[in-house]
């Protein structure tokens, strides 16, 4: 890795097939008051727990797309991390964040194209386990030539 990269950068000269990194988080009743907060998605399965006994849920959850930013925090972060560029992202949703729960978000290297610096990342969150979110993404990966 070049000196004067970003801890954590991952050149695209330096990715390899079946790369795998990740974090973990327990997901707060503050996260959800903050995401609400920035969103401006207040949606009462998320906020009041009255409300949200009485979904199909049967209590509150975290905001999906909350999940959903831990995957990009890995991609942003750790793989390939600073100066990576997202170009897409699918996204499909298996099962509730509920508050206290640790998520664990995981990104693995499934396809790599170096002429055009595009990664392919399959994306996953698990709870105790259990996926609660799966997808793709697509990044363009920062370089370390500078000619």
């Amino acid at each position: 890795m070049l000196d004067n990269m970003p801890r954590g950068t991952i050149t695209i000269e330096e990715i390899e097939m079946g790369m795998v990194r990740s974090l973990q988080k327990v997901v707060t009743d503050e996260d959800i008051r903050m995401f609400a907060e920035v969103s401006t998605d207040f949606n009462p399965v998320h906020m009041d727990d009255d409300y949200a006994r009485d979904t199909i849920f049967e209590g509150r959850i975290a905001h999906g797309m909350l999940t959903a930013g831990l995957i990009s925090a890995v991609i942003g972060e750790q793989l390939p991390g600073h100066g990576t560029v997202y170009m897409g992202q699918s996204l499909k949703f298996l099962a509730p964040v509920r508050p206290g729960d640790m998520v664990v978000a995981e990104v693995e290297v499934i396809g790599i194209d170096y002429a055009k610096r595009r990664v392919q990342l399959e994306t996953r969150c698990l709870v105790e386990g259990k996926k609660v979110l799966i997808g793709e993404a697509t990044v363009l990966a920062p370089t370390g030539k500078f000619d």
